[in-house]
């Protein structure tokens, strides 16, 4: 029989958080099996849309599968309607596909983030079809340290800049107590103008303001 959901640990590190003008999406790049270091340059932040991304844990295949499926659906809802899909409907079609598959599921938590005209929204799904939308989640082993950042620091007004640097924050608190987090940080900044992926030399600049060494 497989394992419940709460048996499950998945060795990684993400994060969303939902800000005034948008969403911020940032992940780790260390890929483990078991105690070894599998890779360190492993994508774990998926653009959908220009309005819509994903992070992901898990295992990689099927997170690579679920990524190409997602965008695929993406892709499909805006070309039949002319308009992006919003974030609560990608995240009940994740959540249907997942739930499709109780009994062969794949191994994953993910996280749905975006911007749509009811503003900015991220969701956490669990790998049994669960979508729980909020103002920030994490998921991964390094999730723990995370919360404990985003308790302390996250605030209802806070702005895209300030949330970004949150997600860095909390990302690199985790890869410091967490060994199958580490490796870099890939962050994604999501308005309603665009998708926006940080460059190393950024998120390293953001790092060195915070004094994050």
């Amino acid at each position: 029989m497989p394992e419940t959901p709460r048996e499950i640990e998945t060795g990684t590190t993400t994060v969303g958080i939902v800000a005034k003008e948008g969403v911020v999406l940032a992940a780790d790049r260390r890929a483990t099996a078991g105690t070894m270091i599998a890779h360190k340059r492993t994508r774990k932040v998926y653009k959908l849309d220009t309005n819509l991304g994903l992070t992901t844990a898990g295992l990689v295949g099927d997170l690579q599968q679920l990524a190409r499926y997602i965008t695929a659906e993406v892709e499909l809802y805006k070309l039949k309607r002319n308009t992006p899909m919003p974030v609560e409907s990608c995240a009940t079609l994740t959540a249907n596909i997942l739930a499709g598959r109780r009994y062969f599921p794949y191994w994953v938590q993910l996280v749905i983030g975006g911007v749509d005209r009811k503003g900015g929204s991220v969701y956490s799904l669990d790998l049994a079809g669960g979508s729980l939308p909020d103002k920030y989640v994490s998921t991964g082993s390094g999730s723990p340290y995370v919360y404990g950042v985003l308790e302390d620091h996250y605030r209802d007004d806070i702005q895209i800049g300030p949330a970004t640097d949150l997600a860095i924050r909390g990302v690199y608190t985790a890869m410091k107590r967490d060994s199958a987090t580490g490796e870099g940080i890939d962050v994604a900044v999501i308005t309603k103008d665009a998708y926006a992926e940080l460059s190393d030399a950024e998120v390293e600049k953001r790092k060195a303001a915070m004094k994050l060494t």
